[in-house]
């Protein structure tokens, strides 16, 4: 007969993997606003992931009942593209260090964070879970996206053979506090904030955005994602994975016409059609959230002037 699974509690310690950064720290704020006080986390200083026997050293010597692993190599179009070996490699290592370290040191229940580029290119709208492998990947971002596979996998694996109580969940794409602002490797909308902000500071006619601005994309506030990820730690234990996001979408246009009002920029917005447009469409299916009860509270509009808020609240801080 299959063990009882044993269900997190307050007083539980909970090891947030990537605590520093735009998901990790949206956790911690929800944790903490939800009662749970026993948080550990460790910066990359004090901890390096890709070191397997630091790893399990750490977790051996913590003995965390729960993990939330959020750490990850992550970045826009351009660093997907430019570095596929350092984003296979290092998000392989760290997840086959966090989660077999986890299942060594006796936790009770981990949540792997991946991402919804785990899905075909070309998958039916809006994308179920069921889409998982069933056609080719975005070349631009392929080698994040198998090793985001091989993660939910492993929690799959894990669950059959050993009976962990290893979960996993698919966010679309996130923004907010803590976001990575850096042009070079950024995300599309951290990207946009930026460049509108400094245009409109340093009186600029123009602003270029990569792209025709014709794909779509749904964005969810990193603060409602924090949310349904420990719903899930409290309320999920299945082997299937589970999309997180909003199920709508706007286009890239759209969504530079919110930033470009959001910020005050006045001028105009160039749209340069020989840089790449990444994937046409990608829409997630929420159903199986929503049937479990949850659902986002953040619309995108008021997203992105909280967005625009920290980020010039904290622009002297923040990842530029």
């Amino acid at each position: 007969m299959a063990e009882k699974v044993k269900e997190i509690n307050k007083n539980d310690k909970i090891y947030v993997a990537g605590h520093l950064g735009l998901v990790g720290s949206a956790i911690v704020r929800d944790l903490k606003r939800k009662g749970y006080e026993n948080i550990v986390g460790r910066s990359l200083e004090e901890l390096d992931l890709l070191n397997q026997a630091a790893v399990f050293s750490f977790l051996e010597a913590e003995c965390p009942d729960v993990v939330i692993l959020a750490a990850a190599k992550v970045g826009g179009i351009n660093a997907n593209n430019t570095l596929p070996a350092e984003f296979s490699y290092q998000n392989l290592q760290i997840q086959l260090n966090v989660i077999h370290g986890a299942y060594l040191s006796g936790v009770k229940k981990l949540l792997f964070l991946g991402s919804t580029c785990i899905y075909p290119k070309l998958a039916p709208q809006p994308i179920k879970e069921a889409a998982l492998l069933t056609g080719l990947l975005e070349e631009t971002n392929e080698a994040y996206a198998i090793a985001k596979i091989a993660g939910l996998k492993m929690c799959q694996y894990y669950k059959r053979q050993y009976g962990s109580n290893f979960i996993s969940c698919m966010p679309t794409n996130l923004y907010g506090p803590h976001d990575n602002y850096d042009l070079k490797n950024s995300h599309v909308l951290p990207a946009l904030i930026r460049k509108f902000h400094e245009a409109k500071l340093g009186g600029a006619a123009e602003v270029e955005i990569w792209g025709s601005g014709s794909p779509l994309r749904e964005f969810l506030y990193v603060d409602d994602m924090a949310d349904a990820c420990v719903f899930l730690l409290e309320n999920y234990n299945g082997e299937e994975h589970v999309n997180i996001g909003t199920g709508e979408e706007v286009t890239i246009r759209e969504l530079a016409e919110i930033v470009k009002v959001t910020t005050g920029f006045d001028g105009e917005v160039v749209w340069n059609k020989e840089m790449p447009d990444g994937t046409p469409r990608k829409l997630t299916d929420v159903t199986r959230l929503h049937a479990l009860g949850w659902k986002h509270t953040v619309g995108l509009a008021d997203g992105v002037r909280r967005a625009y808020e920290w980020f010039v609240e904290n622009v002297g801080e923040a990842r530029l």
